[in-house]
């Protein structure tokens, strides 16, 4: 059966120190994971697109499959690709990738050998537009993924960003949101930005991309989501993390700040993913762009109170619902 979702992004294997709960020692991850377990919260027929390496473990990508997930749009590449990615937290939620090894010794957990030599990447590669091993090509996409209505891009470099949804608008995705990548948020990068957002169904910066993008310019979050309105977005989310999101329809010039659901927090991880993926599954449901949000809410409150992509899959029937109806009641419209 032909995907009604396509999620395009990237794989890896975590190794996390979460500020509460249990280490997370070499487990499947990466965006592509974490937007589709926030997704499959809500809803089924999701076709992930990413790439491994010959070394990335075969049985969770049929663990991946027993959850719903068509895995033919994962491409292993014949050769070994590090894709380990190390984050320990503080107890006040901030984030390091350096030093594992005194990481481990702090926590007084046993450092794993699969860590051994490993170096935390750069915050940025020296080339933004220069596609990364693990990003996913047009040569990688089953022909039958062109069928699906709805598309979400990762965080992933331009180039191979504008490659995928240059690809999809020729075929029958309706429904197209995209989540940038850091590294090319800076005033820069306008031009390259605005064909991106030429044609999207909603655009999801952070608020520091956002910040990042504007510097110098103005202050005012609703200014700059106005500007990058006038590029061709219909929708425009701005995750600002427990703070909640800003949400800005440019046809309509109508606004809104919806809280965020006030969880348990316990690894942050893939949060932002999974909000994204929530999002789509809300928007594909209702087309109404602020229940989409609160889908994306939901999402995002239950990765939030523990790790792992999929641990969103676990919780209580009827929790995700609840939530739901919960959240509505905190909607807020600017006029």
């Amino acid at each position: 059966m032909d995907p009604k979702y396509v999620i395009a992004g990237r794989l890896s294997r975590e190794y996390i120190l979460p500020a509460i709960g249990k280490p997370v020692l070499d487990s499947p991850g990466g965006n592509l994971l974490y937007a589709g377990g926030g997704l499959r919260l809500w809803d089924d027929g999701i076709g992930l697109l990413g790439r491994i390496g010959e070394d990335y473990p075969q049985h969770w990508l049929h663990d991946i499959e027993k959850l719903g997930f068509d895995t033919r749009g994962v491409r292993i590449l014949p050769e070994a690709i590090d894709l380990r990615v190390f984050i320990s937290y503080t107890e006040a939620f901030e984030a390091s990738r350096d030093n594992p090894v005194s990481q481990f010794s702090r926590r007084k957990v046993t450092f794993p050998k699969s860590l051994l030599g490993y170096q935390a990447p750069p915050e940025f590669q020296e080339d933004t537009r220069e596609p990364g091993i693990y990003a996913p090509g047009v040569s990688d996409i089953p022909k039958d993924y062109f069928n699906a209505s709805t598309l979400h891009i990762c965080s992933l470099d331009i180039t191979t960003q504008g490659q995928i949804l240059a690809i999809f608008k020729s075929g029958k995705a309706n429904t197209i949101t995209l989540d940038p990548w850091s590294g090319y948020m800076l005033p820069k990068f306008h031009k390259d930005i605005r064909s991106l957002l030429s044609g999207l169904t909603a655009f999801f910066p952070s608020k520091e991309e956002l910040q990042s993008l504007f510097w110098g310019q103005t202050n005012d979050p609703w200014e700059m989501v106005e500007a990058l309105g006038q590029y061709g977005p219909e929708l425009i989310v701005v995750k600002s993390g427990g703070r909640g999101q800003l949400l800005y329809d440019v046809k309509g010039k109508k606004r809104w700040e919806i809280p965020a659901y006030d969880s348990r927090k316990a690894d942050p991880t893939g949060v932002g993913d999974a909000f994204c993926g929530g999002f789509l599954a809300g928007y594909r449901k209702t087309y109404d762009p602020v229940e989409a949000v609160l889908f994306g809410n939901v999402s995002a409150s239950l990765k939030v109170e523990g790790s792992g992509a999929f641990y969103p899959l676990e919780v209580l029937p009827g929790l995700a619902e609840a939530r739901l109806n919960t959240l509505r009641y905190g909607i807020r419209e600017i006029k």
